[in-house]
């Protein structure tokens, strides 16, 4: 049987990504799938001590649980952002130890964070004296740059777990800091799932959830053996109907699975009501071009809620013409 197979929330979640988990991607992703544990994009302190916070923060109850992935590297502001985000009803509050882009490098956090631990365990202790309802967890990578030894991990691990973490989210490969792009490395440094497998096996009072290259819910499922979560990226986003099994498969729920056209149907209900609020239709559709990924006439589906004169138009019949693109399936002699 997977590990915590009914205690982890986690079991199943869908990584924060930078410019495609906000609001109305969480809001489909949650037509697909009621359990799913969902993130928001990474927030910066200063986007929330100095910038809007309502733009930032502001989410329905129809998107919970969502958790918020905060971007900082200062103890007294992560404090103020985490409070921000408990305050504003987020399930959980993630520190970002796994970014390496040079933006986030500059502002010397990210994956920067792996190589100070003792600061990390800091910034951890400030939210955690502030945060009393939700848990403060973080998301990181298993080394830095050339650094391939378990030890590095292990020892990062373990010294944030002593100040009160017990939730990390492991993306199993290193972070290159200097000449691979963030896309490179998502894809270039090796996976090393045996190196969660192996924190697990070391902290087994800490909860585990492994990230990275997971692309079907049978993998989830055979990383359930090791570790206690699993959380999907890309596929996820591009790809999404995968997550209708989930609820199912992983969390014991009798409900029957969404059908693509239930989804759909949702989906331009949700539509409606943020076209009265004056959001641009693109906005929420670009998230949902991967619903019909795998069926005939996909390409045209997608092409169609990718024409920009037809969203500016605010017309939701460009579901029906998107839909024309999709023929149905053969029927089955009987």
């Amino acid at each position: 049987m997977p590990l915590n197979s009914v205690s982890s929330p986690r079991r199943v979640s869908v990584a924060p990504m930078m410019d495609w988990t906000d609001r109305h991607c969480r809001y489909f992703h949650r037509l697909l799938s009621r359990h799913t544990w969902l993130y928001t994009e990474m927030v910066t302190t200063g986007a929330l001590l100095f910038g809007d916070v309502a733009r930032h923060l502001a989410f329905t109850e129809d998107e919970a649980p969502v958790a918020l992935q905060l971007g900082g590297s200062e103890p007294e502001d992560l404090a103020r952002a985490a409070r921000l985000g408990e305050q504003w009803g987020y399930d959980e509050i993630n520190l970002n130890c796994g970014c390496p882009s040079e933006r986030v490098q500059r502002g010397a956090f990210g994956a920067c964070l792996m190589k100070e631990p003792r600061l990390v365990a800091d910034c951890v202790k400030a939210m955690r004296d502030v945060v009393t309802t939700v848990p403060v967890t973080v998301k990181h990578r298993i080394g830095v740059d050339d650094v391939e030894d378990y030890a590095f991990v292990r020892d990062f691990v373990g010294t944030v777990a002593q100040a009160g973490c017990s939730v990390f989210i492991v993306h199993a490969r290193n972070a290159i800091l200097k000449g691979l792009s963030p896309k490179e490395n998502r894809e270039i440094p090796p996976l090393k799932y045996d190196y969660a497998y192996r924190l697990k096996r070391d902290f087994p009072e800490l909860e585990i959830v492994i990230n990275g290259g997971i692309k079907t819910l049978d993998e989830a499922e055979a990383h359930l053996q090791h570790v206690d979560g699993v959380m999907l990226g890309r596929e996820a986003y591009h790809n999404p109907y995968l997550l209708a099994d989930v609820d199912k498969r992983f969390y014991g729920s009798n409900a029957v699975a969404p059908t693509r056209d239930e989804v759909e149907a949702g989906l331009i209900a949700y539509c409606a009501t943020e076209l009265a609020r004056g959001t641009y239709l693109g906005a929420i559709t670009r998230h949902a071009l991967g619903l019909h990924r795998g069926v005939a006439g996909s390409r045209g589906w997608r092409r169609v809620l990718s024409d920009n004169k037809r969203l500016a138009a605010a017309d939701l019949s460009i579901f029906d013409e998107a839909r024309a693109h999709l023929r149905e399936p053969a029927e089955i002699p009987g």
